[in-house]
């Protein structure tokens, strides 16, 4: 750790402030699925639904997604790749899935979708698919969010499978208290206010 920590971790959401207009992330919350300060960062924007039934493209994982069954929009990258977040319970880790190691995120984990769904079917409490995702090479994130695009919050276990993705960046916001409570009554277009 020492004086290199970027505050930045595996299982942290990112937040978008207002300031981030970029419309890949405006609004978005994110989940930090890998963190090396050498390598970057990879991240699953959790609030971004699709119009796309998840059946159309994983058509073997469909029945075992929860929440609304459409494919989310997981960032701008390689969107012609699934990932499937999941949560087990116990502690023991099944053949196809890998747990995110962050303890904050409760048994949430990485689905490898070429792993024949049986394996994880009897153990999934919860499963969400997402295409694409974002990436940020190494410490350009860190100047991000020194430069007020994100915030930096503790994920709760609901994050990751909201079942009103809509509503995820304002009750993030709103649970943090204080300034980011404030924040997250900002109107979406501030011009029509």
């Amino acid at each position: 750790m020492g004086d290199m920590d970027d505050g930045i971790r595996v299982g942290l959401l990112l937040v978008a402030t207002p300031q981030l207009d970029d419309p890949n992330f405006r609004r978005t919350v994110v989940l930090v699925v890998e963190h090396d300060r050498e390598g970057g960062t990879l991240g699953v924007v959790l609030n971004r639904p699709t119009e796309v039934p998840v059946d159309r493209i994983l058509e073997p994982w469909a029945e075992l997604v929860t929440g609304p069954p459409l494919v989310f929009q997981g960032g701008p990258v390689a969107l012609d790749s699934a990932l499937a977040l999941a949560r087990l319970p116990g502690d023991d880790e099944p053949l196809g899935w890998r747990g995110l190691e962050a303890a904050e995120v409760a048994r949430v984990g990485l689905v490898d979708l070429d792993a024949p769904p049986s394996l994880l079917a009897g153990d999934l409490l919860q499963l969400r698919v997402f295409a694409g995702y974002a990436g940020w090479s190494a410490g350009q994130l860190r100047t991000e969010v020194e430069e007020g695009a994100w915030y930096l919050v503790p994920a709760e276990p609901g994050d990751v499978f909201a079942a009103d993705p809509e509503r995820l960046w304002p009750e993030v916001l709103r649970r943090q208290g204080g300034d980011l409570a404030f924040v997250s009554t900002f109107p979406d277009d501030p011009t029509l206010n």
